[in-house]
């Protein structure tokens, strides 16, 4: 049946009845419940998406992990108090980041992982990160995650110094499409009132919100007439305002009763990844095939600036700890905007306002000659 869901399949079992089983590379196959379009079929789909695939299994074991090898680095890495303090998803998706890294095989077919601690040269690293220069981003991630993992090498004592953090970083694209006013527009167009899509944007712009926060966002995130957010990194919490924008998107859309926000047409809470596909298919439907939610992060960076916000009220908004952080945030401000604002301020403080009264005549400076 062409109307089925990803991943699902109409299969006939040994009495020749149909049923339809869930099967995609890296979850648990699983059968659904009910006939398709039907509640209970959608219940069952969403309960599997919402699980997320299953975890792999790692093919190392402990008792094969040879001493002071990167396999027992990472091991004692995560020991450390310093990991233990780092967030929950930040923790996953570093580890992922460095298991791949190990199960990496050099020309002799030796695994990364295998490799001494104090084998670890900064020519090695150079050369791995090298074949990585058409990603230039994920290869500066991985450089600062085994520049992590390093310094605890040196904190056990295997080595002296930190090969990684002499390696020489990419330089970067500009990341994230920053939204402008047009697009915003365009999108609210595409996606009235009345939709989730439509309150996706309109509590972004509010909270400045990653993937995470905005997916994660509660009925008990408002409080009065204010929006709390506890971003993601750093855990820096912002209380704003709830504008009136992003009230309107809330009263459009009928109560539900699960306490999140931002669902699923199931009425189930999105994944972090499931959430951030199913944006980048709201930006495609408004004809903004290049933007992404992280890219409105950067824009209400640009709408304090070119309001003429100061990178303090910024910061408090986007939770940012350094100004620089921020700062590189709102530099895609628009210029003629704040150059316009720069100089009707200035005509105000001193050419809106006659220098010398009416009637009155200027007064020649004593002491010093007409000559």
């Amino acid at each position: 049946m062409s109307d089925l869901p990803k991943g699902v399949y109409a299969q006939p079992d040994r009495h020749g009845k149909i049923r339809y089983r869930f099967q995609r590379k890296g979850w648990p196959s699983s059968y659904l419940h009910g006939d398709p379009g039907s509640a209970e079929f959608h219940r069952a789909y969403a309960e599997i998406i919402e699980r997320g695939p299953k975890e792999k299994i790692s093919a190392r074991s402990p008792m094969m992990v040879t001493p002071r090898s990167l396999d027992d680095l990472f091991a004692k890495h995560k020991k450390q108090v310093k990991w233990s303090k780092k967030a929950a998803r930040t923790r996953l998706v570093q580890s992922r980041i460095i298991e791949r890294f190990l199960d990496r095989c050099d020309q002799k077919g030796r695994r990364y992982g295998e490799r001494p601690t104090d084998a670890v040269t900064v020519t090695w690293l150079e050369n791995i990160l090298a074949g990585m220069a058409e990603t230039p981003a994920a290869a500066n991630v991985l450089r600062k995650v085994l520049s992590g993992l390093m310094d605890t090498a040196i904190k056990i004592g295997w080595r002296d110094t930190n090969p990684a953090r002499l390696t020489d970083t990419f330089k970067e694209g500009e990341g994230s499409v920053m939204w402008t006013e047009l697009d915003i527009a365009q999108y609210r167009a595409a996606h009235p009132l009345g939709t989730m899509a439509r309150l996706v944007l309109e509590l972004a712009l509010n909270t400045s919100g990653r993937r995470c926060n905005v997916a994660g966002l509660t009925r008990d995130n408002i409080r009065g007439n204010e929006i709390v957010t506890a971003h993601v990194k750093g855990n820096n919490e912002s209380t704003v305002p709830l504008l009136p924008t992003t009230r309107a998107a809330l009263e459009a859309l009928p109560a539900a009763p699960i306490k999140h926000l931002v669902t699923t047409q199931f009425g189930k809470r999105f994944t972090v990844d499931g959430f951030g596909n199913r944006v980048r298919k709201w930006c495609d439907a408004a004809g903004l095939p290049d933007h992404s939610l992280h890219g409105i992060r950067k824009a209400v960076a640009r709408r304090v600036a070119e309001s003429g916000g100061t990178d303090a009220e910024g910061q408090a908004i986007t939770g940012h700890k350094k100004a620089e952080t921020f700062a590189y945030y709102r530099a895609k401000a628009n210029r003629s905007t704040l150059a316009a604002k720069g100089i009707n301020a200035a005509f105000e403080a001193f050419d809106s306002q006659p220098a010398i009264s009416e009637g009155s005549q200027p007064q020649k400076n004593e002491g010093i000659s007409d000559d």
